[in-house]
């Protein structure tokens, strides 16, 4: 798929591609098969990955991406405060065993850090619980309870809470559902939602 292609497929990489500067270091944590930081490179960002699963890695090396074997729950000590001016955590974060440690983690180690996440305060959600009674299957969340990587669910409410809490920036944010970006009423509305932060 070209690179143009996945853009318009995923309006977040369009977002997080106009934030990001040529000549800017990035870290994603969690960086998959590696195509947000195919886009990134190929717009003059100094890009690299930290990832788990070895056939992602192998897909990011035949990219020519330079990205890690690791688990970011094992910690992030290894590199250098404010070594990046972004850390990306790019539906990662409701993966990973404590997310606010993470979240103060890639605070120190970023000037800013993005992080997107599947809104679970999204109205198709709610009325699934509200008419089955159980956990939904969506686009987004498309596993079982039994079966997800998702170890938590939050909504945009919840990650405001969060930031309010911890004393954390809200620099920028933007909310997708589908190929659109949402405005109105985002906490009902999208279904991906994002977040530029900073201490």
């Amino acid at each position: 798929m070209a690179i143009e292609e996945i853009t318009l497929e995923r309006p977040d990489f369009a977002f997080i591609r106009n934030l990001v500067s040529a000549g800017e270091r990035v870290l994603d944590l969690g960086c998959g098969t590696g195509e947000l930081l195919e886009l990134l490179r190929s717009h003059g960002v100094r890009c690299q990955g930290i990832e788990r699963d070895e056939n992602c890695i192998i897909s990011c090396v035949e990219k020519g991406l330079y990205v890690h074997h690791g688990d970011i729950d094992e910690g992030l000590s290894h590199h250098i405060s404010k070594s990046f001016d972004y850390v990306i955590l790019n539906q990662t974060i409701q993966q990973t065993l404590h997310p606010g440690d993470i979240i103060r983690e890639t605070l120190r180690i970023g000037k800013k850090v993005i992080i997107a996440f599947p809104n679970f305060g999204h109205w198709r959600i709610r009325w699934t619980i509200l008419k089955d009674g159980q956990t939904p299957v969506t686009s987004l969340m498309p596993y079982h309870w039994y079966d997800t990587p998702n170890l938590h669910f939050l909504s945009n409410l919840d990650f405001k809470n969060f930031c309010e809490f911890e004393k954390i920036q809200i620099t920028n944010s933007a909310f997708f559902r589908k190929t659109k970006q949402i405005k109105f009423l985002p906490n009902l509305f999208s279904d991906l939602s994002l977040y530029v932060i900073q201490d």
